[in-house]
């Protein structure tokens, strides 16, 4: 687990990297920050894209090759960043960081799920948790590359990097996998956990809740910087909150983990949403800076474990030999909530020129993910635990 803890961590780069290069990258080309701001939709379409191809790879051929995939796709990515001679040219090459950066995502934790049973919850969640590990240590290890040597060369060595250590690492992972990778369906169990609807039907069902909870996640992490800005105490002051939320969403990833071996993904995942919820409530009432230091940290505690939940109420729902792509899909559905709730909250805040009724539609898409829970979670019976 280690292993894939070291991949994600390393791996996700791909999804943090363009946020600190953005105002370096327009100003250099002369750009508008909506051209310049491509980058990042890009990478998310690639990441969205990608987590299912290389689910649909790993279902099929392995986790190996769809590590692979993702380490040249970050390699190539990262090296046409870093010689890019127009925006639209860096732009493009942040569809393949994306795409390379979601083989540690989705692909890796529905894998983990497979090698435990007992202890599948926190397995998932360790696997998760390099996301969040990587928004917390790549910042500012990229924004010291930038001052000293420039943007390009920063993503020049991000990219070499990258495509050395995930190599490395994908053949200890492939070491550490064995025979295992050979393994029948069978000595995987059948799903233990029944919804009475279809995986193709639960599939849907699932996506929409994930667009819901992420339309309602965007808020804080999109615009906590602006927030601050907004309320006199500066962006410096936002990005250490984003940072502090992101360091205790890894958190969250595992302790989420140990209460689904314990309760089930489905409930967890209910947990995680009426938690959420309190904590947009609490953006509401308290403005301060300290008390958005504390109800910053406790957003990135209560919401961190409700993606990696999906993939355990996948796993514990539907069959092994389709975890993978049905994981990939759930969560590139969730990637179109968390770009569409970035949006529809900026839009908010300048036809209301506040962030309370914001806030406020987050608080009501997350009550609609918490009701589609709940009603999976009372159709749901649990079958007898498998090995």
């Amino acid at each position: 687990m280690l292993i894939a803890l070291a991949i994600a961590t390393v791996g996700s780069v791909g999804v943090w990297s363009v946020v600190i290069v953005l105002p370096k990258v327009q100003a250099e080309f002369g750009g508008t920050r909506g051209v310049a701001s491509l980058a990042y939709t890009l990478a998310m379409i690639g990441f969205g894209l990608g987590g299912v191809v290389t689910g649909r790879l790993t279902d099929r051929v392995g986790i190996i090759p769809a590590m692979a995939t993702g380490v040249l796709s970050l390699l190539f990515g990262y090296l046409a960043a870093g010689v890019s001679k127009a925006l639209w040219q860096f732009n493009m090459a942040h569809f393949l960081i994306g795409f390379g950066a979601s083989a540690t995502f989705a692909p890796l934790m529905a894998e983990a799920s497979r090698w435990f049973v007992r202890r599948r919850g926190i397995a998932v969640g360790i696997a998760g948790s390099g996301f969040y590990l990587s928004g917390a240590l790549w910042p500012p290890l990229i924004n010291r590359g930038i001052t000293h040597y420039g943007w390009q060369m920063t993503h020049i060595a991000l990219g070499i990097f990258c495509g050395a250590a995930m190599t490395v690492l994908v053949l200890i992972l492939r070491s550490s996998i064995g025979r295992t990778q050979q393994r029948g369906l069978s000595a995987e169990g059948r799903p233990g956990v029944d919804t009475h609807l279809s995986p193709n039907v639960l599939t849907v069902v699932l996506s929409i809740a994930s667009f819901c909870c992420c339309m309602a996640m965007a808020i804080p992490q999109v615009h906590i910087v602006a927030y601050c800005g907004d309320l006199g105490y500066g962006v410096g002051r936002g990005a250490e909150m984003l940072s502090l939320m992101l360091a205790f969403g890894a958190v969250s990833r595992v302790g989420s983990g140990i209460i689904a071996d314990r309760l089930g993904g489905l409930a967890t995942l209910l947990i995680g949403s009426v938690a959420q919820a309190s904590a947009l409530t609490m953006y509401l009432f308290f403005d301060g800076l300290t008390p958005l230091y504390v109800v910053s940290a406790l957003f990135g505690l209560f919401h961190g474990g409700i993606v990696s939940s999906y993939a355990i109420i996948v796993r514990e729902t539907m069959p092994a030999s389709e975890a993978a792509t049905r994981v990939g899909t759930v969560i590139m559905v969730s990637l179109l909530g968390m770009s569409a709730g970035g949006w529809v909250s900026g839009v908010i805040f300048d036809m209301t020129g506040s962030y309370d009724a914001a806030f406020l539609n987050g608080i009501g898409w997350n009550t609609l993910n918490a009701a589609i829970v709940l009603l999976l979670l009372l159709r749901s019976r649990a079958r007898a635990a498998f090995a």
